[in-house]
């Protein structure tokens, strides 16, 4: 529509290129902030979808808002009243999930996908925000408006501060760079929030005690000095890749995140000074800005902070770097091939992923490097600045940031297995849906390799699905591995069409197997580069197993029953690469098991998420309940840990502890959901535990079919909690019709 279309270039966001915008017009600008309003008009919030891109515009123009109407989706991701009516009340598994995919189905998007905040992290907004505020690109009143509502929302009831996620006690990274933010968007000193905030980050001591990431945003600012960032050297990148240490090997997240971190380290680079950085000078410290001695300070972090201490043996690095490399061999010839190095590197990201990056850390970085080389009005810092806008989410809180630019493809393939398991895919009322989903699957398979993939140290991608989408194309062990499992699903389904033909589905399995370590396990986005003793240079302090690749059994297990579900319709294709790979996954598998019988979760909260995974993995290879001591094993370790209400409750402190941690408010509809799916698929031979699940699942159950939004159900990096909204429905659905397709005689209410 012509008012979409308008709108969505008032915003700078269209599909092809940028707004032509001179340099000129950068260079005069003045670096203002936003006019803040109370809040805004929820009615003129949209949501645009198109090929799987997420960004939300703000419809002021009235004429606007009539061509372009809310949908159902739009409404619900604001909390805004859908005025949907009662369904009839459900009286079998089966009538809760019909109920439950009536509800859902209002929410799918015109691509076919669904979308949903995946926000949690508190350390991503202010990147955004700040990358935007040092290149000149003031953020609109009306994002300016509800980051701050958000913020205010956020912020911890008790002291007022911020954590590293939403449900974390108050640090001083999330306190630092949130306060910050709020200063930057336009919040006064003196509000009463920024009053409360301000005295908690001064009893924790100041900003000197935030960790090393806030230290270098707060650096770039210019509200702290170079001295106070402990080396980041762009050297690194120059090191032979045989060496041990060399970035190529670690992981995918802090090579992305340390690239442009070493190129603005390396030029010494800060943003031009205004009377708000010279306030926040004033503000964020105890002493006296002045009278700061930052290099004593660079090791200087509070507790609360410091999960993942520095070593001594990253401090004897720093130690040297600082008082030998830099000032003796540190020659400007090496920094100058360093830094183009780097540069390059920076640009091959760009290249590959049309300025989206990997996520919002080092796209937001990677913006402030181009706009420090190219210069304010160059193409680069312009292409960012609006892909930045698609890792922004509105809801009833306000504006967050996302952990990366959608769960677009990872929660339309849960979805459609959630049906599949409920034995409904050939139900004519929910074709039109699925058809929808297999179509947008179709589009944001990733056909092919990335370019110079050997030179940018990427893994083989051909035939994969991304996590969010194929714009981003980072290919993840089970995301390929879920959306495979879908497709195949829907394509084995009477009635559903052909899309992918079975050279592009050899394409995707073909790259699963380039994930399997010695070991027989998988890892997430490529194969592990160097082993665990790479911890001893974690710099980062607030996450743990951040430098290289881990193998995951929720990698694993996905990997796993996705070939075991391709071997049944192609027996002919790389068959005994195939078995030799199912074989020592299973053996893997078996000995991840931990000594109470659950499997501890990466990417989920916690042993109740890999256990389901562990679980239905071995069943797909005929391992259950009755023949197999493992199966046994984790189905037992869930029964233990059922509630007496029959839910399953866990909290994110399992995934600090490494040890089972009851959730203080009580059950949770998705771990319920994850405890029942595993149990189903694992045959488990008592069925009152089952029946007592599935009755509070139903019982939560909403008369319009949803279920309420608990507790996070994410983590990464085992500190770091994110949400997953789409659980409370597609696995919650996926254990109902499990359930009523295992169980179809059966009564529960």
């Amino acid at each position: 529509m012509m008012a979409r279309k308008q709108a969505t270039e008032a915003l700078a966001v269209s599909n092809g290129s940028p707004k032509k915008r001179s340099s000129a017009d950068n260079d005069n600008h003045d670096v203002k902030r936003p006019r803040l309003q109370e809040s805004t008009d929820k009615a003129r919030w949209r949501l645009s979808s198109e090929g799987g891109r997420h960004t939300w515009h703000y419809l002021e123009d009235d004429e606007a808002t009539k061509e372009w109407p809310q949908s159902y989706a739009d409404k619900y991701f604001l909390g805004m009243p859908l005025d949907l009516p009662e369904l009839p009340k459900a009286t079998n598994p089966l009538d809760a999930v019909r109920n439950g995919l009536t509800f859902f189905e209002k929410l799918q998007l015109p691509e076919g996908h669904w979308g949903c905040e995946y926000g949690g992290p508190m350390f991503l907004l202010p990147g955004v925000v700040i990358a935007r505020y040092v290149t000149k690109n003031p953020v609109p009143w009306y994002y300016a408006t509800e980051i701050k509502n958000y913020l205010f929302a956020r912020a911890n009831p008790v002291d007022g501060g911020w954590g590293l996620h939403i449900e974390g006690e108050s640090t001083m990274l999330g306190t630092t760079l949130n306060y910050t933010t709020l200063r930057l968007v336009g919040v006064e000193a003196d509000h009463p929030v920024m009053v409360k905030a301000r005295a908690t980050m001064h009893k924790m001591g100041g900003a000197i005690y935030a960790p090393h990431w806030a230290k270098f945003w707060l650096t770039v600012l210019g509200i702290m000095k170079w001295e106070i960032v402990n080396p980041v050297p762009p050297e690194l990148w120059l090191l032979p890749d045989w060496v041990p240490i060399a970035p190529w090997r670690w992981w995918i997240h802090m090579r992305q995140v340390f690239l442009p971190m070493s190129y603005l380290w390396s030029k010494k680079w800060q943003a031009e000074e205004t009377d708000l950085i010279r306030e926040l000078r004033n503000e964020l410290f105890v002493e006296d800005w002045n009278k700061i001695d930052w290099a004593e300070n660079r090791n200087t972090i509070h507790p609360n902070d410091n999960y993942h201490p520095k070593t001594a043996f990253l401090n004897t690095v720093n130690w040297l770097l600082v008082n030998i490399w830099n000032p003796v061999f540190r020659t400007k010839y090496l920094v100058d091939k360093a830094e183009a190095w780097a540069s390059e590197l920076i640009d091959m990201e760009d290249e590959n992923t049309d300025y989206s990056d990997l996520a919002p850390v080092n796209a937001a970085m990677n913006t402030v490097c181009c706009y420090v080389r190219d210069g304010p009005g160059a193409y680069s810092v312009r292409r960012h600045v609006e892909r930045l806008d698609e890792v922004l989410w509105v809801n009833a809180e306000g504006m967050l940031c996302n952990g990366t630019n959608g769960v677009q493809c990872w929660d339309t393939a849960f979805a459609i297995q959630a049906i599949m398991d409920a034995g409904l895919t050939e139900d004519p009322r929910w074709r039109p849906m699925l058809i929808k989903s297999l179509e947008f699957l179709e589009d944001q398979q990733i056909r092919e390799n990335v370019k110079d993939q050997d030179k940018c140290y990427r893994h083989p991608r051909k035939g994969a699905w991304a996590f969010s989408n194929k714009d981003q194309g980072y290919a993840v062990s089970d995301c390929v591995s879920e959306a495979l499992k879908s497709v195949i699903i829907l394509q084995k389904t009477p009635g559903f069409p052909t899309l992918i033909d079975d050279q592009r589905i050899f394409d995707a399995v073909d790259t699963m197997l380039t994930y399997q370590n010695p070991s027989g396990a998988c890892s997430s986005y490529e194969t592990p580069r160097a082993g665990q003793w790479m911890e001893v240079l974690n710099a980062a302090e607030v996450f743990g197993n951040i430098m290289v690749e881990y193998e995951y059994p929720e990698c694993t297990t996905a990997v796993l029953t996705t070939l075991s579900l391709f071997k049944k319709h192609w027996p002919n294709h790389r068959t005994a690469e195939i078995d030799n790979f199912i074989t020592r996954a299973v053996k893997w598998i078996k000995s991840n098991q931990k000594p109470h019988g659950g499997w501890y979760g990466n990417w989920g909260i916690c042993f109740t998420y890999a256990t389901m995974f562990a679980l239905e993995s071995l069943a797909s290879v005929g391992e259950t309940y009755k023949n197999s001591k493992y199966a046994k094993k984790g189905c037992d370790f869930l029964i233990a840990k059922q509630r007496e209400d029959g839910g399953w409750s866990e909290s994110y402190k399992a995934c600090e502890t490494g040890k089972y941690v009851e959730h203080p408010t009580g059950s949770q509809v998705v771990m319920t959901a994850w405890a029942l799916i595993g149990l189903i698929k694992a045959k488990y031979p008592d069925i009152e535990p089952i029946k007592k699940g599935i009755k509070l699942i139903m019982d939560r159950q909403q008369p319009n079919g949803e279920w309420l939004q608990e507790a996070i159900e994410g983590v990464f990096n085992k500190s770091c909690m994110i949400s997953y909204p789409n659980y409370k429905f597609s696995f919650p659905l996926k254990a109902l019709g499990l359930f009523a397709t295992r169980y179809p005689d059966e009564k529960v209410v």
